[in-house]
């Protein structure tokens, strides 16, 4: 995309449900370009009024949980019911891998290719924060081309697991048949933040998989939850044999009921949307900062001289804000 597009006509193509003009915006979005940014902006404003239905449903997984064919079982379940549903990916080490969701997409070959359903890439390279504000804005893109279900998948590690939390009505976290080893291993984190826990796998040895549940679900005991009104449930499901995956999407609807009916819902999207309102303004400042050129004039000298210990970080600090006017 190297010319500024017409959002009019963006416009309508994705209030049509016309998956290339979803996929021009998308990538519009992802553009680097000042004046691409500013027309991103700009339809992103016009299609406001047509987005926030969507089911937004936030899922990590350890490696080899079968994350990607969970995701494929549950979707093809949902097209097949009368959904429409998107897939999209947070991917804060894909500058260094390559990204994993490319190969996801291929592994989703029935998703893939349903006509009800759409798979899009995190963009590649990028800080993590940048990638989830490109991931946010394609969610909300989505939802306006009448996507009413939203899968934000995290493929990264750590972070990238909070920061998917903070953009969902619901977060999955995706495990394997483990003893209490490997529950000493999962990060207390992600415990805390999970709202759904799935064992994965439970085909393979039931008897461990109903084991690990009943681990998990004690270690939740101990643990404050974050709505009074929801514990969060821990079932067993096999993502390859389509097994558990309809009580998935029961509890995922009865967190939809609760959490509308007591108002937190609506209070988390309230509260995501004010902190996604900073983040814009923290992204935007930084690239002023950086691209200031008396700024980017002293950096580079500055980095190496810190790095090299002859000057406090503080003061290199000083002389850059000085630089720009601070």
């Amino acid at each position: 995309m190297t010319r500024t597009p017409d959002i009019t006509a963006l416009e309508h193509g994705i209030l049509a449900g016309d998956r290339a003009a979803l996929a021009r915006a998308i990538t519009l979005v992802e553009s680097r370009r000042a004046d691409h940014q500013a027309a991103a902006r700009a339809l992103l404003e016009r299609l406001m009024p047509h987005t926030g239905k969507a089911q937004r449903i936030g899922i990590t997984g350890v490696p080899g949980a079968g994350k990607s064919t969970t995701i494929e079982a549950l979707g093809c379940n949902l097209t097949a019911a009368g959904h429409r549903v998107a897939v999209l990916a947070v991917d804060p080490s894909s500058s260094r891998t390559g990204g994993s969701i490319l190969g996801d997409k291929t592994r989703m070959e029935r998703l893939s290719v349903d006509p009800a359903a759409y798979i899009r890439p995190s963009p590649s390279g990028g800080t993590l924060g940048g990638v989830a504000r490109k991931t946010r804005e394609a969610m909300l893109l989505c939802e306006a081309a009448g996507f009413d279900v939203v899968i934000v998948e995290t493929v990264g590690v750590g972070q990238s697991e909070t920061v998917v939390a903070d953009m969902v009505d619901i977060f999955l976290a995706l495990l394997i048949p483990g003893g209490g080893d490997e529950l000493q291993g999962i990060k207390k984190g992600l415990i805390e933040i999970a709202d759904l826990i799935v064992i994965n796998k439970a085909d393979a040895d039931p008897e461990r998989a109903e084991r690990s549940a009943r681990e998990y679900r004690a270690a939740l005991h101990i643990l404050t939850p974050a709505s009074p009104d929801w514990t969060p449930p821990v079932i067993t499901a096999s993502g390859l044999r389509n097994e558990g995956l309809d009580r998935l999407w029961a509890q995922i609807e009865r967190h939809r009921e609760i959490m509308a009916a007591n108002g937190e819902r609506a209070a988390r999207r309230a509260a995501q949307n004010t902190r996604w309102m900073w983040a814009m303004v923290r992204d935007r400042l930084d690239e002023a900062f950086r691209g200031h050129p008396d700024v980017a004039a002293q950096a580079h000298d500055l980095e190496r001289q810190v790095r090299a210990g002859q000057m406090p970080a503080s003061a290199a600090a000083d002389r850059l804000l000085t630089a720009f006017g601070l």
